[in-house]
C-alpha cells in the first residue's frame, strides 16, 4: 500500500475534507476546491487528498472479480481506513480535534470506500459519495445488515450511468436507489441527487457538490 497526501485550502480550518484520489482526480483537484468554495459561499475548509496507487486493491472492502479489464478487486479498504485514522485525521495531523468537523468523500470506487467507511467509524460526521460504485457485489446486502455511523450521507449518480452493456455495472441505478432507501429508513440524513450524463462527466463538480451539501447542512 502506498499513499501520498496533498493538502489544499486553509490548513487551520475547522472543516476537514478527506478524499481518496487517483491520477485523473489530481488533474482537476484544484478546480474541485474552487467549486467547493463557490458552492459554500467561501467557507473555510482544508481538503486532504490522499493519492492511491492500487485503486482496486486499496479501496475495495472485500475481494470481487474484475468487471472491466483484468484487475480483480482486493480487500484493502480496512488497511486504507486505518491509515486515514492514524495518519491523516488524528490529532497530531489536524490539530485540536474537538472543534474540527470531518467529512470523507470520493468519486466512483472512492465514493464506495467512503460509504463503507461510514459503517466502520463515527470519526466522520458526513459521507460524500459521488457516483459511488454501489454496483459492487453484495454491497446493498451489507448496507441492509449494518447501520451507518455517520450522521449524514450525500449520494449522487449520473442519469446515464446505468446505460452500459456491462451487466454488473448496469445495476448501479437500482443499487443506489435501494441504498438511499436503506439509509433514509434507518433515520440517516441522506439525499440522492441525479446529474446529467454518464460516469465520466464532471467528476470534480459532482464531488464538490457532495462535499458542499454536507458543509451547508443546517442552513436555512
Amino acid at each position: 500500500m502506498s499513499f501520498t497526501l496533498h493538502t489544499y485550502g486553509d490548513a487551520d480550518a475547522d472543516i476537514i475534507l478527506v478524499q481518496m484520489v487517483d491520477d485523473h482526480d489530481m488533474e482537476t483537484i484544484q478546480q474541485e476546491a474552487a467549486y467547493i468554495r463557490e458552492l459554500t459561499g467561501g467557507k473555510k475548509f482544508c481538503l486532504r487528498a490522499v493519492h492511491v496507487e492500487s485503486w482496486n486493491g486499496d479501496l475495495s472492502p472485500w475481494p470481487a472479480p474484475a468487471v472491466f479489464g483484468k484487475e480483480d478487486f482486493g480487500d484493502g479498504a480496512g488497511q486504507t481506513l486505518e491509515f486515514l485514522l492514524t495518519q491523516v485525521v488524528s490529532g497530531k495531523d489536524i490539530g485540536q480535534t474537538d472543534n474540527k468537523k470531518l467529512f470523507l468523500g470520493g468519486y466512483s470506487l472512492a465514493g464506495l470506500f467512503a460509504l463503507w467507511a461510514g459503517y466502520q467509524t463515527d470519526r466522520f460526521a458526513g459521507i460524500a459519495a459521488a457516483s459511488p460504485s454501489v454496483w459492487f457485489p453484495n454491497f446493498n446486502g451489507y448496507m441492509r445488515e449494518n447501520r451507518i455511523l455517520a450522521e449524514a450521507v450525500y449520494l449522487s449518480l449520473g442519469d446515464r450511468e446505468e446505460k452500459t452493456r456491462n451487466p454488473v455495472m448496469a445495476k448501479v441505478g437500482s443499487a443506489i436507489k435501494e441504498g438511499y432507501s436503506i439509509l433514509t429508513e434507518t433515520g440517516t440524513d441522506c439525499v440522492l441527487e441525479w446529474n446529467k450524463g454518464n460516469h465520466f462527466k464532471e467528476p470534480d463538480l459532482r464531488t464538490a457538490k457532495a462535499f458542499a451539501w454536507l458543509m451547508n447542512r443546517g442552513q436555512g
